[in-house]
């Protein structure tokens, strides 16, 4: 994997020049009692239309990726499809975004509130350059963001003989022989803890409110 400087490609030189804007709302959210925890507010806007606000500035088509039978209702005029393998976790998430979107996709999880605009769009840059794979280099346990990636339609064929063989690992079709990974630089977008931040409980929901009220918060959002 070939780390990339975000401000040297530009964006649209690959054959597929659009490119869709995936939001991520899988999961049974267990750890918020089941509730669909995109819906809930952060600085005064549902997490999905946050989410979908920095989508829709760097991408050509948004689609949602829900099985819930209210999703359609959730972001009005935004093609909504489910999984195509239910029940295989974030991987079946990137395999259901990359089969319904038909071509290259930036995916998020809808649960993501300060994932910034700049940032996606040296994810796109760094497909337009080349890259199957696009994925942002975080303090996580796996050291890479599968959901805040860009993903080309090369990836399909790997995630799928990768669920074929019953691993559910997010990220263990990025090592497939067949696919060019980038690792994009986070830290120049800002700090990687808050960017990548998750709402998976109702402490994390409050954090996340004490994030987007400090002024490094507002100023993050502005600049998104």
């Amino acid at each position: 994997m070939k780390a990339v400087d975000p401000s040297r490609h530009s964006p649209r030189s690959t054959p597929h020049s659009r490119v869709t804007g995936v939001i991520l709302a899988g999961g049974a959210a267990s750890r918020y009692g089941g509730l669909p925890k995109g819906l809930e507010r952060v600085g005064g806007e549902r997490i999905v239309d946050r989410v979908a606000a920095a989508l829709r500035e760097v991408t050509d088509d948004l689609l949602l990726i829900a099985n819930d039978s209210a999703a359609g209702g959730w972001l009005p005029g935004v093609r909504v499809a489910g999984d195509v393998r239910p029940g295989l976790g974030s991987l079946g998430g990137i395999h259901a975004a990359l089969s319904r979107a038909g071509g290259p996709a930036i995916v998020v999880a809808w649960d993501m509130p300060f994932v910034p605009v700049p940032l996606l769009a040296a994810l796109r840059r760094a497909g337009a350059a080349g890259a199957d794979v696009a994925a942002p280099v975080s303090d996580s346990r796996r050291g890479l963001e599968p959901l805040c990636a860009y993903y080309s339609p090369r990836c399909l064929p790997a995630v799928e003989r990768q669920l074929d063989a019953g691993d559910l690992r997010v990220v263990g079709f990025f090592g497939d022989a067949s696919l060019r990974v980038e690792r994009v630089d986070a830290s120049a977008f800002g700090d990687p803890r808050v960017l990548f931040m998750n709402v998976n409980t109702p402490e994390e929901l409050t954090l996340a409110e004490r994030h987007a009220s400090s002024p490094d918060g507002r100023r993050r959002r502005q600049e998104a």
